[in-house]
């Protein structure tokens, strides 16, 4: 099963290119580090501004870097079906162990639409898929019924990555979808919340540059010390928010140039940080021990 600290991984450039040698460090950082899996090609790698070659290098690279040490869960998704079909393809073709697809963003289809979208992709791939929920971006909510129908229809969709922000839906979707549908935080700041209500983990943002926190808040809950769980959520809410106070991964990317991880270097129509959240990241980074 796909649990615990799943970590959305930055796609790093230099000089408008991948930096491929850093992102297998960052691959190698991630393995030592304990997370639980790797998704390439999320939001937080800038996937709507990598083109199809790079798209499928970026992939193959953590397949290789990785070389069966985690799993990888590669984006895949689109808002053509077909391009989205193309993508899952490869990276099943590549050695993904799974892929994540978000709902098609712009078109904003019918409940009818989603369900006919994911089907298709799930029927031209031999790869588990793990659907990806997030209004905020696609302007399109996949309610909990379309995930249940397209659960118990499409026997490898196993999942949803949920971002829409809401403990309800989350609720109904452990309610109403089969007891075994994988349910993921798309939000590092309900990870705690998520995994109370039967979560399995997160999709993290903020793992990039805390890995072995955010595992070891997910394995403390998991033990029975939720007290302590509650402390390490805590500690990390306040950086966790300052992850999000510009365009993810704006703030992310700039962190992890400050800890000498990567380049902050992002692509259009990203730019960096305003001064005054500049400041405000540094003061975060300081205040959880992380930049003198």
């Amino acid at each position: 099963m796909l649990k615990g600290s799943i970590v959305a991984i930055v796609t790093p450039f230099i000089d408008g290119k991948i930096d491929e040698t850093k992102l297998r460090e960052l691959v190698e950082f991630h393995i030592k580090n304990g997370t639980n899996a790797i998704l390439p090609c999320g939001t937080t790698g800038e996937s709507p501004t990598l083109d199809h070659e790079e798209h499928e290098r970026v992939i193959k690279i953590c397949i290789e870097a990785s070389n069966g040490r985690i799993p990888i869960m590669a984006g895949t998704g689109s808002n053509s079906t077909a391009e989205a079909v193309s993508l899952t393809k490869h990276a099943a073709d590549d050695g993904a162990n799974l892929a994540l697809v978000v709902s098609p963003y712009y078109n904003k289809p019918t409940q009818e639409g989603l369900y006919r979208h994911f089907k298709a992709i799930a029927e031209s791939a031999d790869i588990p898929i793990i659907l990806y929920n997030i209004p905020g971006r696609t302007a399109v909510n996949i309610l909990p019924e379309t995930m249940a129908r397209l659960a118990k229809d499409c026997k490898n969709i196993i999942g949803v990555k949920e971002a829409a922000g809401s403990l309800d839906q989350m609720q109904a979707i452990k309610q109403i979808c089969p007891e075994d549908f994988i349910l993921l935080s798309g939000d590092d700041a309900l990870t705690l919340p998520l995994l109370s209500i039967g979560g399995a983990g997160v999709v993290s943002v903020i793992a990039n540059i805390i890995p072995q926190d955010v595992v070891k808040m997910i394995e403390t809950f998991n033990n029975g010390d939720i007290a302590k769980a509650q402390e390490l959520h805590y500690k990390m809410l306040p950086l966790v928010k300052s992850m999000f106070i510009e365009t993810n991964p704006i703030p992310v990317k700039a962190a992890m140039g400050f800890l000498g991880m990567c380049s902050d270097e992002l692509r259009l129509p990203l730019c960096p940080m305003t001064v005054s959240n500049m400041a405000k990241l540094k003061e975060a980074l300081q205040n959880y021990g992380l930049l003198k």
